[in-house]
């Protein structure tokens, strides 16, 4: 996934097949390109406006008629310990909405949730240089969906 186009393209797929109670895990170093994909996923959805990181805020909702559907956006950075998502009451914000999970690993992860796809985006080549490779791994909740939307990605033009 080579640059800003390609994210696009990943995120208006995965907002195509997206469902309420849906986990989308973004994981990778800083810069790899999470809040870009995020940003891509709920403009997929249909939100037309601005769609700041939740870094400080941690979590940033979406709501329809904004979005088709109710979207938490969260990104977990600045947690020193998984038992915090408590405190933040995220269960009470996923109920029938989807979450896009930024450094999910810092909330003790998600990927163990059938509705989960997890993606690892890293650096093509080792120098940083070059695009991103996306490594898509789904819950069992995808498994119906994800070579779909793995089809459904648009050739880079």
């Amino acid at each position: 996934m080579g640059d800003l186009t390609a994210m696009e393209r990943l995120g208006a797929a995965i907002a195509a097949v997206l469902r309420p109670d849906d986990v989308v895990a973004l994981s990778g170093g800083l810069g790899a390109g999470k809040t870009t994909l995020a940003r891509a996923v709920i403009a997929g959805l249909g939100h037309a406006g601005e769609v700041p990181s939740p870094s400080f805020a941690i979590i940033e909702l979406y709501e329809p008629p904004s979005v088709r559907l109710p979207v938490v956006h969260a990104d977990f950075y600045r947690l020193a310990d998984p038992a915090e998502v408590e405190e933040i009451g995220l269960d009470d914000y996923r109920q029938g909405a989807a979450l896009i999970a930024e450094w999910p690993e810092q909330a003790g992860g998600f990927a163990h949730e059938a509705g989960c796809l997890s993606i690892t985006l890293r650096p093509e080549q080792e120098d940083g240089g070059g695009g991103r490779i996306a490594v898509v791994e789904g819950g069992g909740d995808w498994l119906e969906r994800l070579p779909w939307l793995m089809q459904s990605i648009p050739p880079a033009p």
